[in-house]
C-alpha cells in the first residue's frame, strides 16, 4: 500500500508514526505548506517525494491512496479531488465545514466507488471500542453522555505550539468527533440544540459552545467546548449506562470510581490512531466500506448542518 500524506503538521506526524506499525505500508510522498518542511519530513520518514501541492502526489502512479491532514477548510474539495484522481482518501476530522460540501463528497464517492474514510478517531479509541462492544453484546446502554472538549487556544497555534495557518472550528471540527460517536454509541441523533459564547475579536470564531443532543432510543448527551479553558486541555466522556458509568480519556478508560479498565486486548494497539490507519488500509486491501467511511459518518454532518443554522440564526 503506497501511501501520500498531505499536512505534515502535528496531526500528520501521528499518522506517520502509526503507518510505520502497519506491514506492507510505504510512505511515498509527503505534501506540506512549506517545501522545507516536506522535504524535512519526508526524509525523517523515508519517502522518495515531497511537494507542495497535493496534485503533484495524484499524478504519480506510485501513490494508491492519500490521507489528508490538512486545513479544515480544504478537506472536502482534496478528497474529492483525490477520488477523482483515482486516489483511495482518508480524510481527517471534519470531512468538510459545511453541509452542501459534505454532501458533494458523498456524491463523488459513490461516483467513483474509492475508499473514502473520515478520521472520526473516537470510532477507535481502545477506550470507546471496549463500550461499543459492550453495547453490542446488549450488556450496556447508554442513558446519558457527558462530554467536556477543553482547549486553551487565544492565539492561533497548533498542538506543537506553533503558529497555525488557518483557523480551527469548535462546531464543525471538535463537536464532530462527540456527534458521531454519541450517534455510533447510542442510535440516530433526533434533537439537537447548540447556543454559544462571545465571538473572539481576532479569530472571528466563537470561543465557547454547548451542544444538547437526543438520539432514537432516548439517550442525551450534554457536550461543552471551549478555546478558552485554561486548565487540563483535551476531552474527555463520562458514559453514564443502565449497567455501568465508564469515563473515557482518549485511548484509557477508567470506571466511575476512577478504577481502570484494561482496554489493552481490545485492539492489536493502544493508540487510536494507528488503529484509524489500520482500517483505512484494511478496507482498500479488502474492497469493503471502512467503519467511519463517509457513509457512515455522513448524518453527524446533517446535524452539525442544522446546528449551525441555529446558531445563525441567534
Amino acid at each position: 500500500m503506497r501511501i501520500a500524506l498531505a499536512g505534515a503538521g502535528a496531526f500528520g506526524e501521528k499518522h506517520l508514526d502509526g503507518l510505520k506499525n502497519i506491514d506492507g505500508v510505504e510512505i511515498v510522498s509527503i505534501i506540506s505548506r512549506t517545501g522545507e518542511q516536506a522535504a524535512a519530513v519526508a526524509a525523517k520518514y523515508g519517502a522518495k517525494h515531497s511537494s507542495t501541492e497535493l496534485e503533484d502526489a495524484l499524478a504519480r502512479d506510485d501513490v494508491d491512496a492519500v490521507i489528508l491532514c490538512t486545513p479544515t477548510q480544504m478537506h472536502a474539495s482534496q478528497a474529492i479531488a483525490c477520488m477523482k484522481a483515482g486516489k483511495h482518501v482518508q480524510v481527517e476530522i471534519p470531512l468538510a465545514d459545511s453541509w452542501a460540501d459534505a454532501q458533494d463528497v458523498l456524491r463523488v464517492q459513490e461516483e467513483t466507488g474509492k475508499v473514502c474514510m473520515v478520521g472520526h478517531t473516537r470510532r477507535f479509541n481502545p477506550s470507546h471500542q471496549f463500550v461499543h462492544n459492550r453495547i453490542k453484546a446488549g450488556e450496556f446502554n447508554v442513558q446519558q453522555m457527558d462530554v467536556q472538549t477543553y482547549f486553551f487556544r487565544r492565539r492561533n497555534i497548533n498542538a506543537k505550539g506553533e503558529p497555525r495557518s488557518w483557523t480551527d472550528h469548535l462546531l464543525w471540527h471538535h463537536a464532530a468527533h462527540t456527534v458521531d460517536l454519541f450517534a455510533y454509541q447510542a442510535g440516530k441523533i433526533v434533537k439537537a440544540n447548540a447556543v454559544e459564547g462571545p465571538v473572539h475579536p481576532e479569530l472571528g470564531i466563537a470561543m465557547d459552545m454547548s451542544i444538547q443532543l437526543k438520539s432514537e432510543t432516548g439517550a442525551i448527551c450534554t457536550l461543552s467546548l471551549s478555546f478558552n479553558n485554561d486548565g487540563p486541555l483535551g476531552t474527555f466522556f463520562r458514559y453514564i449506562g443502565d449497567t455501568a458509568t465508564y469515563i473515557a480519556r482518549y485511548d484509557d478508560l477508567v470506571n466511575g470510581k476512577e478504577e481502570p479498565i484494561d482496554v489493552s486486548k481490545v485492539a492489536v494497539s493502544m493508540n487510536g490512531i494507528e488503529l484509524q490507519d489500520r482500517e483505512f488500509v484494511s478496507a482498500i486491501r479488502e474492497g469493503r466500506d471502512p467503519n467511519s467511511s463517509v457513509a457512515k459518518v455522513f448524518d453527524c454532518y446533517r446535524v452539525l448542518g442544522e446546528l449551525e443554522q441555529q446558531l445563525a440564526q441567534g
